[in-house]
């Protein structure tokens, strides 16, 4: 079955001139593409968009940069155009990179989770927008993980960061450009700010419903199942304890070598639409590379059903108290976070959140069920939303 779906990149082609842009400055990378499968770039270069100048976030502009990796600015090899890095020495554009452009397009696939950092990258270019007086065109994309929201909020005064600078959902339920609405209005940023909308998406609609191809969006992010495993198994970032990085399946399958069995039969309501098997593998970077680990392989059954954050703490909270002499709660350097410190923290928004863990099942159980609730975002959000 053909899709439907229209990008923003796809409606501005079809609908805009491009000489009313002037020059312009695009924050993009490979993973962007158009519906019909060619990359965003390139297309709006044939289309007779000016662009002069690339911006890259993190993982640079082939999204295949490793994860929190210093990136150096550079030029695209396939267009010959300047790369400025937003993820090397600094994370906003400058005054002098946007000296010599009239308009700033933003065109990255998103997934829908507040710790994956495209969306901070957008948050420092609204503000470098506001500051220099430049416009600022989103070209939408729609949220693979559908209009589901699940906490916890962020914590912004205790863990800001550059995997969540703000006050909202882990999942939050939004494309980039109705966040980038509700931020500047939120934050005052005054931007002349434009939204090419995306066409025939609806918030019901889990990527797999889109009928189109699967484009990694990031190193690890190699498969839909990849992709709906990942707010499941993110928070092990945190601790000891294998993510499935550097294997064929990275985030839908988890483990260490002495993860021999976990017993989940205590939160199996929580897990129902998410399928467990035991199995190993043999990592080939990130912890325990080289040596075998034992874990268990997850697979989403059911998407609108599932609660990731949720079932993701709660197998943390499994195989820490079932392997108290082994397991630990680790730093996770990055260019953003060089010490790696209070990494839990920061990927959940909540200060102290280890002490969490700490807790009796059912006031652990419960202490997350109160963090996970997110009925104040959806009507704070609601007038900023497009679809």
């Amino acid at each position: 079955m053909k899709s439907t779906i229209q990008f923003g990149v796809d409606h501005l082609m079809a609908n805009f001139d491009p000489l009313k842009f002037g020059k312009i400055g695009l924050v993009s990378n490979d993973a962007a593409f158009t519906s019909s499968g060619k990359r965003s770039r390139i297309t709006l270069l044939e289309a007779g968009f000016e662009i002069t100048k690339l911006f890259s976030p993190e993982h640079g502009i082939s999204a295949k940069g490793a994860d929190g990796a210093f990136m150096p600015n550079g030029t695209d090899l396939s267009t010959d155009l300047p790369i400025v890095s937003l993820y090397g020495e600094k994370l906003a554009p400058s005054k002098a990179d946007l000296d010599e452009i009239d308009t700033v397009f933003f065109d990255v696939p998103d997934i829908g989770l507040r710790y994956y950092t495209y969306l901070w990258t957008l948050s420092y270019v609204l503000e470098e927008c506001s500051r220099n007086q430049k416009r600022l065109v989103i070209l939408d994309r729609p949220n693979p993980l559908s209009g589901v929201i699940e906490g916890p909020m962020l914590d912004e005064e205790r863990c800001s960061s550059f995997i969540g600078r703000w006050d909202i959902p882990v999942r939050h339920g939004c494309t980039l450009g109705e966040l980038a609405k509700l931020f500047n209005s939120e934050k005052q940023l005054k931007v002349n700010l434009q939204i090419i909308p995306c066409l025939n998406w609806q918030k019901n609609m889990f990527f797999n419903d889109w009928n189109l191809d699967f484009q990694p969006t990031s190193p690890a992010i190699l498969s839909w199942e990849c992709m709906l495993a990942y707010p499941v198994t993110a928070y092990l970032e945190a601790t000891n304890l294998s993510d499935g990085r550097g294997s064929d399946t990275p985030f839908a399958q988890i483990g260490a070598p002495w993860l021999i069995d976990i017993d989940l039969t205590r939160f199996s309501e929580i897990t129902r639409a998410i399928d467990f098997q035991p199995c190993q593998f043999i990592p080939e970077e990130g912890k325990f590379r080289g040596e075998l680990c034992l874990g268990i392989k997850l697979k989403v059954t059911n998407p609108s059903l599932y609660h990731p954050t949720l079932a993701g703490l709660c197998l943390i909270k499994t195989i820490r108290e079932q392997y108290p002499k082994y397991f630990a709660w680790k730093p996770y350097p990055t260019r953003a976070n060089p010490a790696g410190t209070r990494h839990l923290d920061l990927l959940l928004g909540v200060f102290e959140a280890e002490k969490l863990f700490d807790l009796p099942w059912n006031a652990f159980l419960s202490s997350v069920l109160d963090l996970t609730n997110t009925n104040k975002w959806q009507e704070r959000v609601k007038p900023h939303l497009l679809y």
